[in-house]
């Protein structure tokens, strides 16, 4: 092993997962491109620096002749031509067990927003992907015993590695974290690329949190870089991208453009793209929202973004994919199960009639629900490509027209976000990724979201439906008063850690300026 690199704690898998080969791919990688990623993290405090100012994104001048070229990307792999129902969650060995065998034609197995990475749960991803590509992956429930294991035809693989804002502290090259965007890429690349292609698919992935297509470009020069280091040939490598802040928004062509030889398609990432809204534009009294019941995908720049997205793609012959609906069912709760199914049914008929190719669901129990109201309007059709959507048309102001029809903000909303954001907090830092709180899946990108409104309507004084202004003062009173239900309602035999989710909590909605991201306030509170 290089002198260069200095590993955390050893745990079950590591000596695997980080082989002197692996690290040395890693490496090469790190040296490659790291300081290209410095920029870009740069470029994006300059460009919220100017959003700040008063600046509004617009679709780009300079790249005007990408948008109106005539140009495909490349064609898409048998295994990804039908991704009507998409299931997602961490990627750990239950999970990727259960979401394999669902039913459900694609598995994100995700290494990102519902995976806490504690140095434990990012390697044993890794050990569990690898086992998952070569078909030997089991589970063994420790309540009764029994084993699990993967059934004979199973979902198509895609991973998402966690986005370039985020680091790995517990591998260092020359004393500073690697980016955790290359360490999670390139232990699964290097691990299983060859494996993928010999059983019939592909090395297919997610790509997170990107901000502008400069961004696609990086991951482009490094999956060309890296199928180079391996001898696969290039355009191997295939990549959906989640268009989740409203800066991609305006720059959907160029993403595709820049991945062209290794796009997918994109993916409506909707709860992270409120989150954006929120962060970009945090500082403006302009852009307060309503309670995030309110915004639905119905609302006008949510259904501007949505439909943007199905038309970009489709003239560039990619998938759209649609976004997670949050409810899932209670299998002990019939009259939860019914409202999530018929919310969830509800999701997914709009999608489909949208032109979507396809759309995520978070339980198995979705799986045939979601999968029903895209064969209604599909039938046997892999996609729905040849849509078009010709009779959309999107400007600059309608990504960022955020009126909602009766807007409010009312208590509830408040306590609602101040009690999601300390439970998910909580489970976070205690190393759970995806938590069910109040009958919806949570991730971080719905705790951001929570988080975010809290800072915005202290910041704004923003009046409730009561009549009372939300302030320090008040958002301390509901803080005390949800913790105090919290912990009255807990087990006392388990131990939380709400006091320290408190503490993280207070920091993202009292400080000053708003603070980019949960994950990496919370991050340094992980094992």
């Amino acid at each position: 092993m290089s002198n260069r690199i200095k590993i955390g704690k050893n745990i079950s898998g590591s000596s695997e997962i980080l082989s002197s080969g692996a690290l040395e791919f890693l490496l090469l990688i790190h040296d490659r491109f790291h300081m290209r990623r410095e920029e870009l993290l740069q470029a994006r405090v300059k460009r919220q620096v100017a959003l700040r100012n008063g600046a509004m994104p617009t679709f780009l001048k300079e790249t005007a002749q990408i948008r109106s070229g005539d140009w495909r990307v490349a064609s898409t792999p048998h295994d990804l031509q039908d991704r009507r129902v998409e299931i997602t969650g961490p990627a750990e060995a239950k999970m990727l067990i259960n979401a394999l065998n669902s039913g459900a034609k694609v598995f994100m197995a995700d290494i990102e927003d519902s995976l806490s990475p504690t140095w434990e749960n990012v390697i044993h991803a890794q050990v569990a992907l690898k086992a998952a590509v070569r078909r030997t992956l089991t589970f063994q429930n420790p309540d009764n015993g029994k084993t699990y294991s993967l059934n004979e035809k199973t979902a198509t693989l895609m991973v998402r590695p966690r986005g370039w804002h985020l680091h790995e502290k517990n591998l260092l090259i020359d004393g500073e974290p690697v980016s955790a965007s290359l360490f999670d890429f390139s232990l699964f690349f290097f691990h299983n690329a060859h494996e993928t292609l010999k059983r019939g698919t592909g090395p297919y992935f997610y790509l997170p949190k990107m901000e502008s297509h400069l961004e696609a470009r990086l991951w482009n020069e490094v999956f060309e870089f890296a199928q180079g280091i391996l001898g696969i040939a290039n355009g191997t490598i295939r990549a959906t991208v989640l268009i989740e802040t409203i800066l991609a928004a305006y720059e959907m062509d160029e993403i595709l453009f820049e991945l062209k030889d290794h796009a997918a398609g994109l993916n409506a990432g909707r709860w992270d793209y409120i989150f954006s809204m929120i962060k970009k534009f945090s500082y403006s009294k302009e852009f307060i929202l309503p309670d995030r019941s309110q915004i639905t995908m119905t609302v006008p720049f949510m259904r501007a973004y949505s439909d943007l997205l199905v038309k970009t793609c489709h003239h560039r012959n990619a998938h759209a994919m649609g976004g997670m609906s949050a409810f899932i069912p209670n299998r002990k709760d019939q009259v939860v199960t019914e409202n999530a199914l018929k919310k969830v049914r509800e999701d997914k008929e709009r999608e489909a009639r949208a032109g979507f190719d396809g759309t995520w669901v978070a339980h198995p129990d979705l799986v045939p629900i979601a999968q029903a109201e895209f064969d209604k309007v599909m039938g046997n059709s892999p996609n729905q490509r040849n849509k078009l959507r010709d009779d959309v048309v999107v400007s600059d102001r309608n990504l960022t027209y955020i009126k909602i029809e009766g807007a409010v903000v009312t208590e509830a909303g408040v306590r609602g976000n101040i009690q999601v954001a300390i439970q998910y907090i909580e489970r976070w830092i205690s190393g759970v990724g995806a938590a069910a709180l109040h009958n919806l899946m949570e991730d971080a990108a719905t705790a951001e979201i929570s988080r975010a409104q809290l800072w915005q309507w202290i910041t704004h004084k923003v009046t409730m439906t009561t009549g009372e202004v939300i302030t320090k003062e008040l958002y301390l009173d509901y803080r005390n008063d949800e913790l105090k239900k919290l912990k009255d309602s807990s087990p006392s035999q388990n131990i939380f850690r709400y006091d320290d989710a408190v503490e993280i909590l207070d920091q993202l909605v009292l400080n000053h300026d708003f603070i980019d991201f949960l994950t990496l306030q919370a991050y340094d509170k992980l094992n």
